[in-house]
């Protein structure tokens, strides 16, 4: 199960979306900005297939 997330890039602030596994209840992984290329370390958490938390985090270069 798949949902898309939209939510503003920590590096250049624009608004960018992302495609979230919701199999998974808590997950950390790092995902690349579309916009600016560079790295967002994403937590989203689910609940019963629902995005109940969402952090993104820039990753300094």
């Amino acid at each position: 199960m798949e949902q898309e997330h939209f939510f503003q890039c920590p590096h250049c602030w624009e608004d960018i979306s992302m495609i979230l596994d919701a199999s998974v209840r808590q997950q950390t992984y790092i995902e690349d900005c579309e916009v600016c290329c560079n790295p967002i370390e994403v937590t989203p958490t689910f609940e019963a297939g629902e995005l109940i938390a969402f952090d993104s985090l820039s990753i300094e270069q």
